[in-house]
């Protein structure tokens, strides 16, 4: 799809915890038609775009969802607040990204998300389970406390209502015990050692592997799932675009495990 700007409606902005909020927002749905996993770009002025992952699956209706960091140190963050609570209309170019879900293909899913990442990874598995309701998705999710995991009531319900998705979740700093579910676990540390210790006899060849965090954090991730059999062609990071390194994918990975093994 071309990217297009356009004018379109706030209709609602929603704390999800004191540092990320959600807005929605509405335009012609002919104008707002996206793929899963692709972002718009929101205009704070004329020299400045920024970028937000959509974080619903395009349904017809015109409506978009953004999940937004608040840093209110940063001051590109406070003007966003400030635009989002009292501009009745936004401009924005949509959509962009080539990180979208394949809609030819029914491997099982790995998606990987840091933080507000997970709002690309949330329009993805809408998508996914739209076509296909038994499709495997596990769904690894990083921060660095349980409170930042602003939207675990939507990933635990998809671990509930799907028995065929699995939700882990990946806090720096201890997960409590009651995190753990059927479909749902909990892991302390790192993302890349996490992935390294539960995955350690899985083949990931046949999976296809989503990731979206920093550059480093998916680099480090892709290290470790080189270890795995991960597929160079099947796997898929925004970062890949604006932070490319050669290889993308190493030909040896690097395992981590507990303990820096």
């Amino acid at each position: 799809m071309t990217a297009r700007t356009l004018t379109c409606q706030v209709t609602a902005v929603e704390d999800l915890n004191p540092d990320v909020f959600r807005v929605r927002l509405e335009g012609r749905p002919e104008a707002m038609a996206h793929a899963p996993g692709q972002y718009l770009e929101l205009e704070l002025d004329d020299d400045t775009w920024v970028p937000f992952s959509i974080a619903n699956a395009h349904t017809g209706d015109g409506a978009l969802e953004l999940h937004i960091q608040h840093w209110p140190e940063r001051s590109n963050s406070a003007r966003l607040r400030e635009l989002m609570q009292h501009a009745a209309h936004l401009t924005l170019r949509v959509p962009s990204g080539d990180c979208v879900l394949d809609p030819d293909s029914r491997r099982p899913l790995l998606l990987v998300a840091a933080g507000t990442g997970f709002a690309q990874m949330k329009a993805i598995i809408e998508a996914a389970l739209h076509e296909d309701p038994a499709r495997e998705i596990d769904l690894w999710w990083a921060a660095k406390e349980r409170r930042e995991f602003y939207l675990e009531s939507q990933a635990r319900e998809w671990a509930t209502r799907y028995p065929n998705v699995t939700f882990h979740g990946v806090s720096e700093q201890g997960m409590s015990d009651d995190f753990a579910a059927p479909h749902i676990q909990g892991h302390v540390g790192r993302i890349d050692a996490a992935l390294g210790e539960v995955l350690d006899d899985v083949d990931v060849s046949g999976h296809d592997v989503y990731l979206s965090g920093s550059p480093g954090m998916v680099y480090a991730c892709v290290d470790v799932l080189a270890s795995l059999g991960l597929e160079p062609s099947r796997v898929f990071s925004d970062v890949f675009a604006y932070a490319p390194r050669d290889p993308l994918v190493p030909t040896v990975g690097s395992l981590v495990r507990a303990g820096g093994a």
